[in-house]
């Protein structure tokens, strides 16, 4: 074999490890994007899931009192909403003695933990209340939220809900 002959076999060689190396680097570059969409994915859920049920809550109506209740209901899961729907008939017997109406949106929120079938999400809410207390007039209420989130048949669900801030 010629000098020149086992020059280019050892270019070859040499190109073909680099095409290799380059090839395994594109692959783990694809996967590692295909992964931070599917967090960024999930994360956008738990977020949109927690505002939903936080928007719910702080959204009641005496004279629509199940209706309220029932919005609540349909996004949570376990002891929660277990606890919630027991209480439900209390809750509305409540609302209707006072004539409350709670109105509220989602002004921020965040995921602060996220796994593929867990989330902690904390949302803070500006809105009104109005009842016999408040003589009928409408008065501002902020809340902040921690909502615990699991991932139950594909959707994610409040299994929690505590104040962490603002006039609970």
């Amino acid at each position: 074999m010629s000098t020149t002959n086992r020059w280019l076999t050892l270019l070859v060689v040499v190109l073909a490890v680099a095409a290799a190396y380059g090839a395994a680097l594109s692959w783990q570059t694809h996967g590692a994007r295909a992964d931070a969409a599917t967090r960024q994915d999930r994360y956008g859920q738990a977020m949109r899931a927690a505002g939903t049920e936080v928007t719910a809550f702080v959204n009641m109506r005496h004279d629509r009192a199940q209706e309220s209740v029932d919005a609540v209901a349909a996004g949570a899961t376990g002891d929660f909403r277990a606890h919630y729907v027991s209480s439900a008939d209390q809750v509305i017997r409540a609302m209707k003695r006072s004539r409350s109406t709670m109105t509220g949106h989602v002004v921020w929120s965040g995921v602060s933990d996220l796994s593929p079938t867990q989330a902690t999400v904390i949302v803070a809410t500006s809105g009104t209340v109005a009842n016999r207390r408040t003589g009928g007039r409408q008065e501002a209420r902020e809340f902040r939220f921690q909502v615990s989130l699991l991932r139950v048949g594909g959707r994610w669900l409040t299994s929690d809900l505590q104040f962490v801030g603002g006039a609970p």
